[in-house]
């Protein structure tokens, strides 16, 4: 039987070192909580954006009433899946699946990637760095700011896009550069946008339309020499294969928002062997669900995973970047991170 009780969170107030613009609104703070498994025998997370809907309350009812399950902790790796459901929402379901995930790979004594016959860990990939959406001037000086970085994600949906992008250009004209309008473009909006963007040399281009229009998203790659990848649009694994079927160039997996490591695997693998390329991304949230997801990250090829780089607050000890933002994922066993403090 289940130790009673079975767990413990604890919510967090996630403090932004510099406020977070993107199209849907800003932020000065973001909500997550930790959960741990009772006996300290797993960590997980849910982090929570404000414009995805869900509420802490309806995180804190699932929690309560996965907690009535009478059933054992999952012995096996394919276990875990079913003990979590496909049910609730997915902040929520995804920080149960990283600490059943943890408490098995540490009870096994292996790295998280080991536990799920992944590749090693893209030691040294760079994350980008993202410059919130804002005047042109001020992300030119927020680019700058961030010169040592290699990589930088550019927030897009304002009325001076192409300015803005000109402006970063202008200010790292050594560095890669990624742009994401956060569904905030209609398709043939976003198709303009291609054609006057393309100049800057840009790396990818990140859900430009809106999370629902799937054939938007596919319109929109059918006129751009860019890799459009889709992230508010890819929730599951059937949202995967309609991408897939209108041509989108690549997806950005995200923990949180699939629902954990079981579902999030099972993408990631069917878009490799669809051909796609795959980001790993992550919501604003701490060192624990970004070193989860960077344990992923020898089947990506790009990440963005620089939560732990935007907050002040993180109370864990995990994946740790250099000065130009490249990654070295941990490799004791479980997750790979401890915990600093508890607020």
């Amino acid at each position: 039987m289940n130790p009673t009780p079975p767990w413990t969170w604890q919510a967090l107030t996630l403090q932004l070192r510099t406020p977070f613009r993107v199209s849907y609104g800003v932020s000065e703070t973001r909500q997550a909580f930790w959960l741990r498994l009772a006996g300290d025998a797993g960590w997980g997370e849910s982090a929570i954006p404000p414009y995805y809907g869900i509420s802490d309350e309806a995180i804190i009812a699932f929690w309560a009433q996965a907690a009535a399950q009478t059933r054992p902790w999952p012995q096996d790796l394919p276990e875990i899946a079913d003990w979590v459901g496909q049910a609730g929402p997915a902040p929520a379901r995804c920080a149960l699946d990283l600490a059943l995930h943890d408490r098995l790979a540490r009870r096994r004594g292996l790295p998280l990637h080991r536990l799920l016959d992944a590749p090693p860990p893209a030691q040294d990939m760079p994350t980008s760095f993202t410059i919130s959406l804002d005047t042109p001037a001020e992300m030119a000086r927020l680019a700058a700011k961030a010169a040592a970085f290699l990589v930088l994600k550019i927030k897009l949906g304002g009325e001076e896009d192409e300015a803005c992008v000109e402006a970063v250009r202008r200010a790292r004209p050594d560095a890669r550069l990624r742009i994401d309008a956060n569904a905030a473009w209609t398709p043939e909006e976003a198709a303009r946008h291609v054609d006057r963007l393309a100049r800057f040399d840009l790396e990818l281009i990140e859900q430009p339309v809106a999370k629902e229009d799937i054939s938007g998203m596919g319109f929109v790659q059918a006129r751009s020499p860019i890799p459009i990848v889709a992230d508010e649009s890819l929730q599951s694994l059937a949202d995967l294969e309609r991408l897939a079927a209108v041509g989108v160039g690549g997806i950005n997996l995200k923990l949180m928002k699939v629902g954990g490591l079981a579902p999030g695997l099972a993408i990631l693998r069917r878009a490799r062997a669809l051909g796609l390329k795959v980001m790993l991304g992550c919501m604003i949230e701490t060192s624990l669900g970004v070193t989860a997801a960077a344990q992923l990250s020898g089947l990506a090829d790009w990440i963005d995973l620089d939560a732990p780089l935007l907050i002040t607050n993180d109370p864990f000890a995990g994946v740790r970047f250099d000065a130009q933002g490249r990654m070295r994922v941990p490799l004791d066993p479980g997750i790979g991170v401890t915990l600093r403090h508890t607020s």
